[in-house]
């Protein structure tokens, strides 16, 4: 099974059932084509990020207390909260073009009735 036909097959509209013109299919191959690469390049940035950004535990040095460090009284300025940030800003994008997507799944948007 190739790829194109993966995602068609992801697709709710095929085209034997599609009763619009052809050029009409065609937009709407093309745009849930590109909806489905920019969800899974948002995925692929969301688990990079997560992947990378260290964990919030300090370890042992928890359970006794610890000393304030200068990483602690600029965490707002760090590179973990930058990754924190952008991980947290691809995962809304990946929302936010899932609901896109599934709306666009709805048949009467593109000429089937």
């Amino acid at each position: 099974m190739n790829l194109l036909s993966f995602v068609n097959n992801l697709l709710i509209l095929s085209k034997d059932q599609f009763t619009g013109s052809g050029a009409s299919y065609t937009a709407y191959f093309s745009v849930s084509l590109t909806f489905i690469i920019l969800m899974g390049v948002a995925a692929i940035a969301a688990i990079v990020l997560v992947m990378v950004t260290p964990g919030n535990s300090q370890g042992i040095d928890a359970l006794g207390g610890s000393s304030e460090t200068f990483y602690g009284k600029n965490k707002g300025r760090s590179i973990e909260s930058k990754l924190k940030m952008w991980t947290f800003i691809s995962l809304g994008v990946l929302g936010v073009l899932a609901v896109i997507f599934f709306i666009l799944q709805i048949p009467a948007l593109w000429g089937l009735v």
